[in-house]
């Protein structure tokens, strides 16, 4: 098993910022679940192969995935990255791809799972929030976490100009952890942490956000 499979349903702006650190060579394919999903044309872009598979002509949810899966397979890849993409994944599409698969999330874990993770920070008055990369386990937003990145909650935040800050960070980290996996740079301690090893090399990938990465 070598390189990443990206999964995408919108933009692809997660997706543009692996593609930009250094990481587009390791993409072996990537996948959305709409053929009009913007991600499509960065991966053309950087000459990656791209497949779609539309979700409404599974009858359901499993059965989707297992057609997924057969796709994703094709390329056997060491990691299977979730980059905006907007399913809920079945307990058979996780288990199949347990302690391979990572998501990116909008918060900083285990505070606020789920679906407007900016808007519930706001909400509780927190005056820190980022974003974390882990592990995908049947649990919500409950697996291993390799790194978060903090950003400050501003007095007159939304969650759309929360959102967009809390991106940038994203763009950073999450190549950073896709690049520490494919190092063989992480180890699964137990079923919440991940120890990360230090490299030399980390600085040009986090670069003015390093201060603000905890890994």
């Amino acid at each position: 098993m070598d390189g990443i499979v990206v999964l995408i349903s919108g933009r692809g702006s997660n997706l543009a910022a692996i593609c930009k650190n250094g990481l587009a060579s390791q993409i072996k394919c990537v996948i959305s679940n709409k053929a009009a999903a913007l991600g499509l044309n960065i991966a053309k872009e950087y000459n990656i192969p791209t497949e779609v598979i539309d979700h409404k002509l599974y009858n359901d949810r499993t059965e989707f995935d297992q057609a997924l899966a057969k796709i994703i397979d094709k390329h056997n890849p060491k990691l299977v990255v979730l980059a905006g993409f907007m399913r809920i994944l079945s307990p058979y599409f996780v288990k199949h791809y347990l302690n391979r698969l990572i998501n990116i999330h909008p918060s900083l874990l285990p505070s606020f799972v789920g679906i407007n993770a900016q808007e519930q920070a706001i909400s509780e008055k927190v005056k820190v929030s980022g974003a974390t990369v882990h592990f995908v386990t049947e649990q919500l937003d409950h697996g291993p976490i390799i790194a978060q990145g903090v950003v400050k909650i501003l007095p007159n935040d939304t969650p759309d100009i929360l959102s967009q800050r809390i991106l940038e960070i994203e763009h950073t980290i999450y190549p950073f952890a896709i690049s520490k996996i494919l190092k063989n740079h992480t180890k699964i301690i137990d079923q919440k942490y991940v120890e990360v090893i230090y490299d030399e090399n980390d600085n040009s990938i986090l670069g003015k956000y390093q201060s603000q990465i905890y890994y």
